[in-house]
């Protein structure tokens, strides 16, 4: 077994450095504050950026299929700067998700596409399935694909849609594009509108079979995708623990700032504690992944159940102790006055029940 190491590497520091730059110039509050307008934001241009310029699309692809050979340390820090942002692009459903289930699966041609971010794609699952619990898969008979699966994270914006399907000798992985006929996506309302959901309903719809044996497949990309959703909330802590106590800082009350009262110096260094926790938790947990360690497993475990109640906490306390005003964000002044708090308040609920949630 290999030495872990939970430091960043001077690659790892300059992939964030880029991400970071690109989601301030498109990705600021302000922006990503749109996605809950009635006519929302587009953002395909973020991930076509992302995706195209900086090529975090083929993270997690072999060079030899035109990726970048990386790994889930490099992808994990791309995460990160997501869960900061709160950036609604489909990393983790498209690049993580779908990604490994087709590498695992060795469907080479659609990998060269997805890294290249030519394409996106979605793995039709619900957003809460664990690494290990069952998969039902959709049925496949003469006349194609049938079925329905609700909560798939990044369909919405799919171009193909990797699809577990039960077959005769067990599941089975097909794609499919989402414009196919008998394909049908409905789009939901979330309560976290950057990362979409949409419900899948498969009428006879002809689909292409990449081969059998796909629980391996399936299993390896929800067990990757929980050890990463935790390094974006993470991101999402990290993000509200800074500006809050910045903000502690540089707030007066009664002539003095509110970071100088022991009740909020007390919250304050309990957070700390807890992001500093949940960064080792994440960082090993990534670090495993790349490694293919025996513990890699057991590390998302631990990384999903800490880091998704961390992300929540945090995001409270930035709220709270910003005096409330993040709350309504119905309220289109106060929204814009906080937004960047009212945005990460509603973003961090829904990351606890990602891939491998804390039951698991």
């Amino acid at each position: 077994m290999s030495t872990g190491d939970l430091l960043y590497s001077d690659t790892e520091d300059a992939l964030r450095d880029s991400v970071r730059q690109l989601f301030a110039e498109q990705c600021p509050p302000e922006v990503v504050a749109r996605a809950y307008d009635p006519a929302p934001q587009d953002f395909s241009g973020v991930w076509r950026r992302l995706a195209g310029e900086l090529g975090v699309a083929g993270l997690l692809v072999p060079e030899s299929l035109g990726g970048a050979g990386a790994s889930a340390r490099e992808a994990a820090v791309v995460m990160e700067e997501i869960g900061r942002a709160v950036a609604p692009v489909p990393f983790l459903s498209s690049a993580v998700l779908a990604t490994v289930a087709l590498l695992r699966a060795g469907a080479t041609e659609t990998l060269s596409a997805l890294a290249e971010g030519e394409l996106t794609a979605a793995l039709v699952v619900p957003l809460s399935t664990a690494p290990g619990d069952p998969i039902a898969g959709v049925s496949s008979d003469a006349d194609g694909l049938t079925g329905a699966v609700s909560s798939v994270a990044g369909a919405a914006e799919a171009d193909v849609l990797v699809v577990p399907v039960a077959g005769a000798d067990g599941l089975e992985l097909h794609t499919i594009s989402t414009d196919a006929a008998g394909v049908e996506v409905s789009p939901l309302l979330a309560l976290d509108m950057t990362r979409s959901l949409a419900n899948i309903q498969f009428s006879a719809a002809s689909s292409t079979v990449i081969g059998p044996g796909a629980d391996a497949a399936v299993a390896a990309a929800l067990e990757t995708g929980a050890a990463l959703l935790a390094s974006e909330q993470l991101g999402l802590a990290q993000w509200c623990l800074e500006t809050t106590l910045a903000y502690a800082k540089q707030r007066k009350q009664f002539g003095r700032a509110i970071g100088s009262y022991q009740a909020i110096k007390h919250r304050l260094a309990d957070l700390w504690f807890e992001v500093g926790s949940a960064t080792a938790a994440a960082r090993y947990a990534a670090d495993t992944s790349a490694r293919e360690d025996p513990d890699a497993s057991i590390a998302a475990a631990v990384a999903q159940a800490y880091c998704s109640g961390i992300a929540v906490h945090a995001a409270e306390e930035c709220v709270q102790l910003h005096g409330g005003i993040g709350m309504p964000g119905s309220i289109r002044p106060i929204c814009t006055s906080s937004g960047p708090r009212a945005i990460s308040w509603r973003s961090a609920p829904p990351t606890a029940i990602g891939p491998g949630w804390p039951a698991w």
